[in-house]
């Protein structure tokens, strides 16, 4: 065993589970729904609760407004995945008591609250499961939208009606982003509505069209890539299985819709029988008709040709279903279980209402079990799915309590939004690692009581069981996010420190490092609730500011005689100090991993500079090196959250491309000229070999420092020839493993790395 594997945290689930305060202040209860609720039935109680004991109606309750507040603060915490799995754990003491403070007006319940939350084909987004969503291979059209916005509103009846149309071609979203404003933040969203296509592995597609619902009908149908062919005479035999559309008989629009419902199921074809007369004689056809040809299907015999009367591409899509044949020559061999006639059998898989699952290999035991939307659509893509994922419905007869090969097991719930978008990932995930862990999802509505035994009671739980250790995963739910989580088993973010090595590190700490540390105890819930957010800063600030945390607990002595007087405390110890003791403590409401990033950066030298008006000429406009800029006001929000993002920015891309700022107040000329038109706008200045260059530059649509970096790295490429064609080959030596030669590409050699990390962290390599 190596050394260093001495050093990775082990975080054991089994805490005690603190009890909510009382039971009438359960915020379950005090709401009226169950602790399985989903988000929107949530905002649904809560909705229905504010319009009867808002303050506003209750004007002689000299208690309304505490009784109100009670219930806005179970609303605020429950609505947030994050702080909903902390109480859920850990009851009110793992919540920040400043939560939940103020509250809106009736009218704002009554008439602005959660537009779409009644709207069964539009999907309300929130922060826990966007990224999911949006990243599922599915192509999403999302409206970010303010309640108080009266466009918004205006909208709102031809996104639903546009939804409607669209059910089953494309997933169409709403996020609210007053509830959401760190996510809509992080996606530029800076005006109200802003509409977005999206889809995984490209740019999100902003739409400026007209807001009709032809126009966003025509804007979505573009990405929709499902084929129709035209049909001649010589493919006429080679077609089966195939919805035809003769001559002009149906809109080229809904021909691409009804491609796009039946993509993988049924061809989508059509002919002119102006030009292909011969081939319509043949079909009998003398005036524009849509017919559907299943399987084996001949002119010859009669009545095995299915002539469909309507134009609209719902009912079309409907009657072709009713005549599909069983997919038994499909991805996989279809069958069906009668559970009044197969009892036993359903029992023994804890199958205990209608289902679809998936069984893979020989036997019985290795299936999944489906718990998406009930459509054809979905179901079809989780079956592609899982069919080349390597993840397992877990029961308590498979369950790997003392199984020798690693296993990552999510403990869910069927109800849970984030559950759900969460399992895709794992599917992910699982392919990645195939070889070195199992994956397996374990029902805790079914499996209540194996759940309690490892004191599950928040869900997702992630957790890696490897023999005798357990590792519980609180991270971003996404494939990258496990694949993370593994990488920090082995080499950790944030280092524990004793008093040995606090006086090392931190207190003797050289000229140029700056630390942060938390001091905390173990039986503390804030301090539980800050931990995966402490780790996930960490990864952040990795390479500029270290991180560490002392167990106030096990270093009593010790964290009195730094005079620590609660948990947690976070401090930090600034760099170019002439007092190693020097240090400055958090006092910020928010504890989240980009709230500790912006105050930690905010104590270093800054690594972009302020432009003037001449300065943007002679260095951006007439200078010999690569600029990007940040315009911006001081009195634009949007900006200020976005300052601390540039500078980190700033310091991924030092030496490659200089980090400018141009106050649009103060120059408002400058940025006039350079075609700013909003705030913040983030702008880059390749140097292409002369000292004219573009006013405006090129824009960036992003304010994510990571993506910013990778499109300023590859413009990089692209503008130096002598890298083109070039491949460095280099040799890593993983402590005294064989080295490994390949073409160095960063995106394969972190995946490879990671897959690496994996199997030596659980005694695979």
């Amino acid at each position: 065993a190596c050394p260093w594997l001495n050093d990775i945290y082990i975080y054991i689930i089994y805490q005690t589970h603190a009890a909510v305060a009382s039971a009438d202040e359960d915020y379950y209860k005090l709401l009226g729904i169950s602790r399985e609720a989903s988000t929107k039935e949530i905002r649904q109680a809560f909705k229905k609760l504010a319009l009867t004991m808002h303050p506003d109606k209750n004007p002689n309750d000299a208690s309304a407004h505490e009784k109100f507040l009670k219930i806005n603060r179970a609303y605020e915490v429950l609505k947030d995945e994050d702080l909903r799995k902390k109480y859920d754990k850990y009851g009110e003491k793992g919540l920040d008591e400043q939560q939940g403070g103020r509250y809106e007006s009736w009218n704002y319940y009554r008439y602005d609250f959660g537009i779409y939350d009644d709207d069964l084909e539009i999907i309300t987004l929130d922060r826990g499961d966007f990224d999911a969503a949006v990243n599922s291979g599915e192509l999403w059209f999302i409206n970010f939208y303010f309640p108080r916005c009266s466009h918004c509103h205006e909208l709102a009846p031809t996104w639903r009606e546009f939804a409607k149309d669209m059910d089953g071609i494309i997933r169409i979203g709403a996020v609210n982003c007053g509830d959401n404003s760190r996510l809509c933040r992080s996606k530029g969203v800076n005006s109200y509505p802003s509409l977005y296509v999206f889809r995984s592995g490209m740019n999100p597609e902003k739409f400026f069209g007209d807001r009709s619902k032809g126009g966003l009908t025509k804007f979505a149908m573009q990405f929709v890539k499902s084929r129709v062919t035209e049909l001649w005479q010589g493919k006429k035999k080679k077609k089966k299985n195939t919805t035809s559309t003769v001559a002009d008989c149906l809109e080229a629009q809904t021909r691409q819709k009804l491609s796009g419902m039946l993509d993988g199921l049924v061809n989508v074809g059509w002919t002119d029988c102006s030009t292909q007369a011969e081939l319509c004689e043949n079909f009998d056809v003398t005036s524009s008709t849509t017919a559907f040809f299943p399987p084996g299907s001949t002119l010859q015999q009669k009545g095995s040709v299915l002539y469909l009367k309507s134009l609209d591409a719902r009912e079309i899509y409907a009657e072709v279903l009713k005549h599909l044949p069983d997919l038994d020559a499909a991805l996989v061999q279809v069958g069906k279980v009668d559970c009044l006639t197969e009892p036993e059998l359903c029992s023994s898989l804890y199958i205990q209402k209608p289902s679809i699952a998936v069984f893979k290999g020989l036997g019985v035991h290795n299936f999944e079990i489906h718990h998406g939307k009930d459509v054809l659509y979905n179901i079809v893509a989780f079956a592609k799915e899982s069919v080349s994922a390597h993840v397992t419905t877990l029961r308590p007869e498979n369950f790997p309590s003392h199984e020798k090969e690693p296993w990552l097991v999510d403990f869910f719930a069927p109800w849970c939004p984030p559950c759900r978008a969460l399992l895709p990932e794992l599917r992910k995930a699982s392919i990645q690692l195939f070889g070195q862990m199992k994956f397996g999802t374990l029902d805790c509505t079914i499996h209540e009581g194996l759940c309690n035994m490892y004191n599950v009671h928040a869900y997702p739980t992630t957790v890696i069981f490897n023999k005798s250790s357990i590792h519980e995963y609180e991270g971003q739910h996404s494939a990258d996010g496990i694949l993370e989580f593994i990488q920090d088993l082995v080499s950790p973010v944030v280092v524990t420190l004793t008093p040995d090595t606090f006086q090392q590190l931190v207190k003797k700490r050289k000229s140029s490092e700056t630390w942060m540390v938390d001091f905390y105890a173990p039986w503390c819930g804030p301090c539980q609730a800050l931990l995966p957010e402490w780790r996930r800063m960490a990864r952040m600030l990795n390479g500029m500011i270290s991180a560490g945390s002392v167990d106030c607990q096990k270093h009593h002595g010790f964290c009195q005689g730094e005079n620590v007087r609660a948990y947690p405390e976070i401090r930090l110890y600034p760099q170019n100090s002439n007092r190693g003791d020097q240090y400055q403590s958090y006092n910020g409401w928010h504890r989240d991993a980009h709230s500790l990033r912006t105050w930690a950066m905010g104590s270093l030298p800054r690594a972009s500079v302020d432009l003037t008006p001449e300065d943007y000429r002679n260095k951006i406009l007439g200078g010999t090196q690569h600029w990007v800029v940040d315009f911006y006001a001081p009195w634009c929000g949007p900006c200020q959250h976005f300052a601390p993002v540039f500078e980190l920015l700033a310091r991924m891309v030092k030496g490659k491309v200089r980090a400018g700022k141009v106050d649009c107040q103060a120059h408002y000329q400058t940025c006039q000229e350079a075609g700013i038109r909003a705030y913040p706008s983030v702008r880059f200045y390749p140097y292409l070999g002369s000292k004219k260059r573009d006013q405006e530059g090129e824009h960036i649509n992003s304010r994510d420092a990571n993506v910013i970096a990778d499109i300023l790295e590859r413009r990089l490429q692209e503008l130096s020839p002598w890298l083109q064609g070039k491949s460095s080959k280099f040799k890593v030596s993983f402590l005294g493993d064989s080295a490994i030669t390949m073409v160095f590409n960063p995106a394969v050699y972190f995946s490879a790395l990671v897959v690496w990390l994996a199997q030596k962290t659980l005694g695979l390599a």
